[in-house]
């Protein structure tokens, strides 16, 4: 059945005869053709009708033939059926079955529509004078006039008679399209609502009246559950699920409905239709009109001057009242479909069987689902109907987006920067069984590598838009071919997204459930350790450096995320393992590069020479960009390469001439150190070359090794002064010690030295430290470390629930009488206040109390250390890296040691490493002070150190002392008589024999 009210028209509309019309009252009419109206639309000209899947067109000759109407019938050229009709100011457009588009123009001559030949639309929509169609893959077209930006395209755009895609809007799901006057509307699936066009009087719910040129947020319409939008000529209304609704726009004829006729420039709910669960919206020119299914009644409110509001009054009403139906619509049928027009208004009433088996004309998206990967995998379909469903949703971003949404307690209508919608269970579980299928995978793989890959936006629309971001890895991680290469095109098209949103989709990695999180790292960890052992085959490649860096850029993103998110992913699982085999074969081919060049060498050799030079620093130096990829041992590699690069340049402040040698006498360590480093001069770029004044000897490592560990000793005499001695036997800057300014800036230049030279200085200084060269926060963790008394009663603080037991403490914001706060002596510590206290605490100990000392201590790191790649080390690494490790495995110190003269199995070496392992474990550290010039052990445990045992056969072996040869950790060991005499001349030696063996 079919109600009709509002200007006059001619009965019947011809559908039934005019004595076939009932009249009810209120100028309410209504008809029950033969055949049933299945959908219609109404424009300023033109009345639609469809039925059984053809069209009857009315138009009204409002010149000549007041109120006449003539009617004619149209199908397509091809048979197809017509599912749908929409009509806009002077002209229609037809959607049939099959997704083709025909435009109807003032004579109601009906032609295809250019632009959209190969595509499938399944809804349409009209303004005035421009048109919108959406697709089955989720794209929008736009064509007509576009003086007001209504078609969404740019500003200076002409407008077009034909379809144009608007692109932005091409990873957006979408749920609807609508058009009004000279504006336009979509809605996503998640009820994220966009706007363009003609925003004269705040139509586009913005918030001002500036017209907009390209689809627009309406922010003021997040998280509202929006269902549905329905724009009039100058207002728009927008619906919600739990049936609220929203108008904004012109309102001077009341159809805002708000008890007013002010125009609304953000949208403001319908307050007198609040609690009425309003099932359907639809806006005409200047009125609206709105269904509540579970009452069956129709509200109307605006411009009533001819009828169209159907309350008997010809008034323009700013309230909505009810339309008087007849009588019969109340008991057997159903509202189905309200139509406003220009002057008119409609509605479709059917019987409610009827109506359960009716299709809705408006059709969604096609999205992917567990229903439909199951029908796949059942094989009921023909092959050619399951590629054509894969093509279309894999090909799309639009659907992939709209698919997997968590719809338990309508959770993707959350979705925004922090909320992606997804049901993850869902999505693991549906590629899980789709990836067993060889052949579904196959056309999956070969669609989105081909089609979905190459179309996605760099500047996408909507947060919604990024959810292909993180279905895409779940998907390829599954694939057992082109794996990589499908990892390599994501990494590219995520890398080219735009800031904002970088920093959406890196929200979204932060919340990702634990498996995903892990699953995303394994993906282009492993991407990057395959292309790392192919550049270590391949001589020199550069196209392999540069696709590295790709997958190395987003490991550190997704590294990013987790260290400030606090997610439990271990550094371990970042590290690339396969980078020391890299950098071994490239410091191989440096070694060969640098060797001294005998003869003549050709222009063309010697140009190859530099470009594989080059090369080999360019992949180290691209390395170096992402450290956390590299454990300890090969981030030490990497800075020795570098400063090997950092060296050959050319020295802006002259090349110093003697370079970086210190002259120092064994009894004067740190006096003569100052003195040195007192001078206006010094050549810390270059390896540090110490010489023992009085003793023979060249540094090739073991001097300058055995003058730190001097120079350590000797600091003891600045605790006082410039460091202090906590209970924990670690040392931190004295706080009362800022007359000692340059000697701050003197520590901190040694202990850069010794950290640039690959030496260790035994100061223990706490992990603090070193997260503060690194520019890093110390925590409560931190000073539990350097004094562990006071962290616990801090601890204590804030584990204490009763705030009696708080109050026991008695503290006020003071550390030892100084004011971590304005008037902190005045404010006590409450469980209130507590965290705060404890944090201020934390930074007055690390920060606020040693802030001069500790900049003098950097500045002078800084030129100590010149090269400035030591950041790429973590605060425990740096700290190792300056202490060396503080484990001691001495049984790999045997399984390390080679043998000249003699072999493990001699009986001289049993004895030997018997008496080494009885030793006393200060006696084990004095051999290492002995053989090696310091008791730390390098980075990567003992396996990183020379020992070589030399056999030496004399006849007064029994009367030599061993002889330790430190710069090649080389230990000369005389071929003694007995076990006892080689214990007595080994403790000997090593605790007396002070004076420096063999250099």
């Amino acid at each position: 059945m079919l109600c009709f009210w509002g200007a006059q028209v001619r009965e019947g509309f011809e559908l039934v005869k005019p004595d076939q019309v009932k009249h009810g009252k209120c100028g309410l009419r209504s008809l029950c053709p033969k055949t049933a109206v299945q959908d219609m639309s109404a424009g300023r000209i033109f009345a639609g009708f469809i039925r059984d899947g053809k069209v009857s067109v009315l138009r009204l000759r409002s010149e000549d033939y007041e109120h006449h109407i003539e009617s004619l019938e149209l199908k397509d050229e091809t048979d197809d059926r017509i599912r749908l009709i929409v009509c806009g100011a002077d002209d229609a457009v037809l959607l049939s079955d099959s997704g083709k588009v025909l435009i109807m123009d003032k004579t109601t001559v009906c032609k295809p529509l250019k632009g959209l030949e190969n595509r499938q639309v399944i809804q349409i929509a009209c303004g005035d004078h421009h048109s919108v169609a959406l697709t089955k893959d989720g794209q929008v077209f736009v064509w007509g006039e576009n003086s007001h930006g209504q078609l969404g395209l740019r500003k200076d755009h002409p407008g077009s008679p034909s379809a144009q895609h608007v692109q932005s809007l091409s990873g957006v799901p979408l749920a609807q399209i609508s058009a009004g006057g000279d504006h336009s509307f979509v809605l996503s699936l998640s009820g994220v609502v966009f706007g363009w066009g003609k925003n004269s009087a705040g139509q586009l719910g913005l918030g001002d009246t500036t017209d907009r040129h390209i689809p627009t947020i309406i922010n003021s319409l997040q998280f509202k559950k929006t269902v549905s939008i329905s724009c009039g000529g100058e207002h728009t209304a927008t619906l919600s699920k739990g049936g609220t609704v929203f108008t904004f726009g012109s309102g001077g004829r009341g159809q805002l409905g708000h008890k007013s006729f002010r125009d609304e420039h953000h949208p403001r709910v319908v307050a007198e239709l609040w609690g009425s669960e309003v099932s359907q919206v639809t806006c005409g020119r200047h009125h609206t009109l709105v269904s509540v299914a579970s009452s069956k009644m129709i509200y109307s409110f605006g411009c009533g001057m001819q009828g169209q509001l159907g309350n008997g009054e010809m008034i323009k009403q700013s309230v909505p009242f009810p339309v008087d139906l007849p009588t019969e619509c109340n008991h057997d049928y159903t509202i189905e479909k309200i139509i406003a027009g220009e002057n008119h208004s409609f509605a479709l009433f059917f019987k409610e069987l009827e109506s359960k088996g009716k299709s809705n004309p408006s059709r969604p998206v096609l999205t992917l689902n567990d229903r439909m990967i199951d029908r796949w995998l059942s094989g009921t379909d023909p092959w050619a109907t399951i590629k054509q469903e894969i093509n279309t949703v894999f090909s799309s971003a639009a659907s992939l987006n709209g698919s997997f949404l968590k719809t338990s307690c309508d959770d993707h209508y959350q979705t925004s920067e922090d909320h992606c919608g997804l049901d993850f269970d869902l999505v693991k579980s549906s590629f899980a069984k789709l990836s067993g299928n060889k052949s579904l995978i196959s056309e999956v793989v070969k669609v989105v590598q081909q089609t979905l890959l190459p179309s996605l936006n760099p500047n996408p629309v909507g947060v919604e838009s990024l959810r292909v971001y993180l279905l895409l890895p779940e998907l390829i991680r599954r694939l057992k071919k082109q794996k990589t290469e499908l990892t390599e095109a994501l990494a590219s098209k995520i890398l080219q997204l735009d800031p904002d949103s970088h920093k959406v989709l890196e929200k979204y990695w932060s919340k990702l459930p634990d498996d995903w999180l892990n699953s995303l790292v394994k993906l282009f960890h492993n991407a990057s350790a395959e292309l790392i052992e192919q550049i270590s085959c391949d001589e020199m490649d550069c196209d392999l450096t540069r696709r590295l860096k790709k997958f190395l850029k987003i490991l550190q993103m997704i590294y990013q995320v987790c260290c400030s998110a606090n997610r439990d992913i271990p550094n371990r699982d970042f590290i690339i393992h396969e980078i020391s085999d890299l950098l071994d074969t490239l410091q191989a081919t440096l070694d060969k590069l640098f060797l001294p060049v005998l003869g003549f060498v050709l222009s063309d050799d010697l140009e190859d020479m530099v470009k594989l030079k080059d090369y080999c620093f360019e992949t180290i130096n691209i390395l170096v960009k992402f450290p956390f990829v590299a454990d300890t041992v090969s981030k030490k590699k990497m800075f020795c390469y570098l400063q090997v690069l950092f060296q050959s340049l050319p020295d802006p402040h002259r090349i110093i001439l003697n370079g970086n040698v210190l002259h120092i006498n064994r009894e004067s360590v740190l006096t003569d150190t100052l003195k040195y480093l007192r001078q206006k001069t010094h050549a810390f770029r270059y390896p540090l070359q110490v010489t023992f004044i009085g003793e023979n000897g060249v540094d090739m490592r073991g001097l300058s090794a055995e003058f730190f560990f001097l120079l350590s000793q000797s600091l003891v005499k600045w605790e006082k002064k410039v460091l202090e001695i906590h209970e924990s036997s670690l040392v931190w800057f004295n706080p009362d010690g800022m007359q000692a300014n340059r000697d701050f800036y003197y520590l901190g230049v040694i202990c850069g030295m010794a950290l640039y030279n690959h030496h260790y200085i035994n100061i223990d200084f706490p992990l603090a430290l070193f997260k503060k060269l690194l520019q890093q926060s110390p925590t409560l963790n931190d000073l539990e470390e350097l004094s562990p008394v006071e962290a616990r009663t801090l601890k204590s603080l804030l584990e204490e629930d009763e705030d009696e037991v708080v109050d026991m403490f008695s503290f006020d914001f003071t550390v030892n009488g100084e004011k971590l706060i304005p008037n902190g002596d005045q404010i006590r510590v409450t469980k209130a206040n507590r965290q705060k206290y404890v944090d201020l605490y934390v930074d007055f100990v690390f920060n606020k109390s040693v802030k001069k000392q500790f900049e003098h201590f950097s500045r002078g790191f800084f030129k100590g250390c010149p090269l400035d790649a030591w950041s790429m080390f973590h605060p425990e690494e740096l700290q190792e890296l300056l202490h060396g490790s503080p484990k001691y495995e001495w049984k790999e110190l045997q399984q390390c040691a080679s043998y000249e003269k003699c072999s493990a199995s001699d009986e001289l070496i049993k004895n030997f490493w018997t008496v080494f392992f009885e030793l006393s474990e200060e006696n084990k550290k004095k051999f290492l002070i002995f053989l090696y010039g310091t008791d730390r052990v390098p980075v990567g445990g003992f396996s990183k150190r020379s020992l070589k045992i030399l056999l030496l056969e004399c006849p007064d072996a029994d009367d030599r002392l061993p002889e330790a040869q430190t710069c090649f950790g080389r230990l000369i060991l005389p071929k003694y008589s007995d076990t006892n005499t080689l214990r007595d001349k080994l403790i000997h030696v090593i605790n007396f024999c002070k004076v420096f063996g063999r250099a």
